[in-house]
């Protein structure tokens, strides 16, 4: 099927490792149910590739976006299929009629910090039959001590670092990855964050950076970890501190869900 797109939501479908895990979640969340589920809601729905998933397994597929050109796109993708009602509106000022069987939210970002995920779920706890599933259903956070080639001048996203092919900046890690926070989307989520990260330093060297990565649990069986356009690794500038082997770092870090990367703070 050839779907209509912007250039940006090509990018999405050209992620295949992206699009692939999504399609092989909504179908093993299908198989464990025995039976199509009742109501679906495609919050975010975009060009409308995972209501397209989703209808040959719900009885009826209700997809919302507040962008009037995606869902113009999504309108014409998905015309054939009379099982999926489109509405133009921020999910935010939805209020549903319908209780959800099947949930599928993909407004994802590295530690829900630049997205509206967090926001999203929040608001639509209250419009999930008792045994609901979401898609995803969980993320887990984790954070590892960095030392760059150069100072950075700003937060970068990892994927944004790997453009500039000239003058590439390079890093290595100086201890383990910790993994400092789990999310369960079938719960209210706290928008502010805040928590120590304790590193045990591995590798003498220069400590000026923090790396964050998301990996994303789609259903019970299915995790995927960044992609091109999934959850690309946050790097955050530190104050410098000259480490060795063996070395406990503690540093500070918060944030808030939903507030974008310049609420990030450490120190």
């Amino acid at each position: 099927m050839l779907f209509e797109v912007t250039k940006y939501h090509q990018d999405l479908l050209n992620d295949f490792e992206r699009l692939s895990t999504f399609f092989e979640a909504i179908n093993e969340v299908h198989k464990n149910n025995n039976s199509k589920f009742n109501i679906t809601y495609d919050l975010g729905c975009g060009s409308g590739i995972l209501s397209y998933f989703a209808s040959k397994v719900s009885k009826k597929v209700i997809a919302v976006d507040k962008d009037l050109n995606m869902i113009k796109k999504a309108e014409c993708n998905l015309r054939e299929y009379e099982n999926v009602e489109i509405i133009n509106k921020d999910i935010l000022t939805c209020e549903f009629k319908d209780k959800a069987d099947l949930i599928i939210c993909e407004t994802l970002d590295t530690a829900l910090i630049d997205e509206e995920q967090a926001l999203i779920i929040n608001h639509i706890l209250k419009y999930l039959n008792p045994n609901c599933t979401i898609i995803p259903n969980s993320i887990i956070n984790l954070a590892e001590p960095i030392s760059t080639n150069k100072p950075l001048n700003h937060i970068y996203y990892d994927d944004e670092i790997n453009l500039n092919q000239e003058n590439k900046l390079q890093y290595i890690t100086l201890g383990k990855f910790i993994n400092y926070n789990e999310i369960n989307f079938h719960e209210k989520i706290d928008l502010n964050f805040k928590t120590k990260l304790n590193f045990k330093i591995d590798v003498d060297g220069i400590l000026n950076c923090i790396k964050l990565s998301t990996y994303t649990k789609l259903a019970e069986n299915i995790i995927c970890g960044s992609t091109s356009m999934l959850n690309p690794p946050i790097l955050i500038p530190i104050k410098k501190h000259r480490v060795k082997k063996g070395d406990e770092i503690v540093i500070c870090l918060e944030y808030e869900l939903g507030g974008g990367i310049e609420s990030i703070n450490v120190y």
